[in-house]
Formats: C-alpha cells, sequence, structure tokens
C-alpha cells in the first residue's frame, strides 16, 4: 500500500471519528475540542494531496480563528440557550439532506471527469505554485462570490457586536 494512501486513510478516519464524536458529545466545550482535532486531520489530508498552502489556512483560520470564537459563544451564551431536542433533529434533517446532496454533486463531478472533462490544471497554470493558482482562481473566476463571502462576514460581524452591547 502506497504512504500516502495510508496516511489519507489515516487522517480521513480520524476526522470521521472526530466528527462522530463532535455530534454525540454532551458536553459543548469536549465538541469544540473534537473540533479542533477534525480541523487537524483536514489539515493533513491537504498536505498529503498537496495542498500545503490550504492547509495552513484550515490551521490558522479554523482551528485557531474559528474554533475561539465558538469557545467564545459558548462560554457566553452557557447552559440555559442551548440547542433544544427539537432543534437538534432539524439540524440534524437539514445536515442530512446538505450531506446528500453534496454527495450527489460529487459523483455528478466523477462522471464529469470520466466522460473526458477537465479536472487538472490547464497548461498555463502548470508552471505555477498553488498559492499563486489559489490567488489566480481566487481574484479571477471567484471575484464575485469572494466578495459576496466578505461583505456577509462583515455583516455579521457587525450584527454580533450590536447583539453583544445591547445585552450589555
Amino acid at each position: 500500500m502506497d504512504f500516502t494512501l495510508l496516511m489519507f486513510r489515516v487522517l480521513a478516519s480520524a476526522a470521521l471519528v472526530c466528527g462522530i464524536l463532535v455530534i454525540l458529545c454532551r458536553n459543548a466545550v469536549h465538541s469544540a475540542l473534537f473540533l479542533v482535532g477534525v480541523f487537524i486531520s483536514v489539515a493533513g489530508i491537504y498536505v498529503v494531496v498537496g495542498a500545503e498552502f490550504l492547509a495552513v489556512v484550515q490551521v490558522l483560520v479554523y482551528a485557531g480563528g474559528i474554533l475561539v470564537l465558538f469557545l467564545f459563544v459558548i462560554m457566553l451564551v452557557g447552559k440555559d440557550a442551548m440547542v433544544g431536542k427539537r432543534r437538534m433533529r432539524l439540524l440534524a434533517t437539514v445536515g442530512t439532506i446538505l450531506i446528500i446532496l453534496f454527495g450527489l454533486l460529487m459523483a455528478q463531478q466523477l462522471n464529469v471527469a470520466g466522460e473526458g472533462g477537465t479536472t487538472g490544471p490547464d497548461a498555463d497554470s502548470t508552471r505555477l505554485g498553488n498559492i499563486e493558482r489559489v490567488g489566480l482562481a481566487l481574484f479571477q473566476d471567484y471575484i464575485l462570490p469572494f466578495e459576496v463571502a466578505s461583505v456577509l462576514l462583515l455583516v455579521a460581524m457587525v450584527g454580533a457586536i450590536v447583539l453583544a452591547r445591547e445585552a450589555y
């Protein structure tokens, strides 16, 4: 068995186990800590497939920033405002539907790639490194979704500040 395949399987299994433990854990702080395991495992998968830039971004942004934000929210909100069983079932149903849709999308992509579709980089971008490819794709091909996401994050940040100020 190839070493990269073995590492992929180990990291994917670790991500899957930690993801299941995030859902099953009753303590929210423990769930957040298992979420760190998921983030680190996904970063390892990025390293295995040769996307070092994404691995670094995964660790810095998600394991560093987003998880700290989750922990602050958990600590500030307390046990009284935790999600009830009814909402948890709704979230689980929506999550299951999203996973099924994502699987169908991946199956469609695999079928397109099998029919002669292009999945690799074009001839001009083979000379570029990972960071250059990500930058070109982000600021040329995906500039509108990038800007929409940045505006949504800004609105969410301002909304969180307004809600936090009203609470005190």
